[in-house]
């Protein structure tokens, strides 16, 4: 059997309805291309009646959105936190986003595609989560 084609995308749960973190990460492909497999989880596409989603898991009916990754960076429906992983993020920094010196950031926060927001996501550095933020923030400070 064929090994199958892989590409760097940007998949999440929920496909923006819900509130779950979008990752960039390396798909499989189906010899067609409408079956996707990341992480052990079989998606099959939509055809373009989902809202809002345009994937969903076959085993669960889970919906998912799914895409190529954006050079802007600005890959979520909606406001949100963009994981990268590991084994794709010396490649998505440097190949997809052109920004080379970046690749050892794992995270970064991204306005969305919905959103009123400037187009230029707002990096964090990995390990910095909202809590950690604010517990570092003077007494008084939102």
């Amino acid at each position: 059997m064929p090994a199958l084609k892989t590409r760097i995308m940007y998949v999440e749960r929920g496909g923006g309805l819900a509130s779950h973190r979008g990752r960039i990460g390396r798909v499989q492909l189906s010899k067609t291309g409408r079956t996707l497999y990341y992480q052990g989880v079989e998606l099959r596409s939509l055809n373009g009646s989902g809202y809002k989603t345009n994937h969903s898991d076959v085993e669960t009916g889970e919906k998912y959105w799914v895409s190529g990754p954006r050079k802007d960076g600005n890959d979520p429906l909606y406001p949100g936190v963009v994981e990268i992983d590991d084994d794709v993020r010396d490649e998505y920094w440097r190949e997809i986003r052109g920004i080379p010196t970046k690749s050892h950031i794992q995270a970064f926060r991204a306005p969305g595609k919905h959103s009123r927001r400037s187009p230029h996501p707002e990096l964090i550095v990995h390990g910095t989560s909202s809590n950690q933020r604010s517990a570092r923030r003077p007494a008084g400070a939102r």
